[in-house]
């Protein structure tokens, strides 16, 4: 997936600062749970999800360019009520970045929560890792 940079990411040292890059794995993470082509009310994850943590490393600086980074992203350690989603951005093919966002689907009626169907386990099995071994 293609993310663009924006001007105002940059920090004082002419880099873009470190917490652009949860907005950046965050665009690459909607854009395949709730705008993936092959979506529809039956499947992906349109039921809710919530952030329980983020872990990003910094391998490079990245200075801002009209050129998209490129952000791959896939799926690990899908349990009964959460996973892994795994990143890696690359600058000029790079490797930049790297991080994992653990999420947990919720009930947003219930405030809790919730188990993943068996739907969302199929869907997210598409995307993980083991599907690309």
């Amino acid at each position: 997936m293609r993310v663009p940079m924006r001007w105002s990411d940059m920090d004082a040292y002419q880099h873009i600062n470190n917490v652009a890059f949860l907005g950046y794995f965050e665009m690459a993470r909607v854009s395949l749970f709730f705008e993936h082509p092959t979506h529809d009310e039956k499947t992906g994850m349109r039921r809710g999800l919530v952030v329980h943590s983020h872990e990003i490393t910094y391998r490079l600086p990245v200075e801002y360019d009209a050129e998209p980074l490129e952000i791959q992203i896939w799926v690990s350690g899908v349990r009964a009520a959460s996973f892994l989603c795994h990143y890696e951005a690359f600058d000029h093919g790079r490797l930049a970045a790297t991080g994992q966002t653990m999420l947990v689907p919720f009930d947003f009626a219930l405030n809790r929560p919730r188990r993943l169907t068996p739907e969302e386990k199929a869907f997210l099995a598409r995307f993980t890792d083991e599907a690309a071994a």
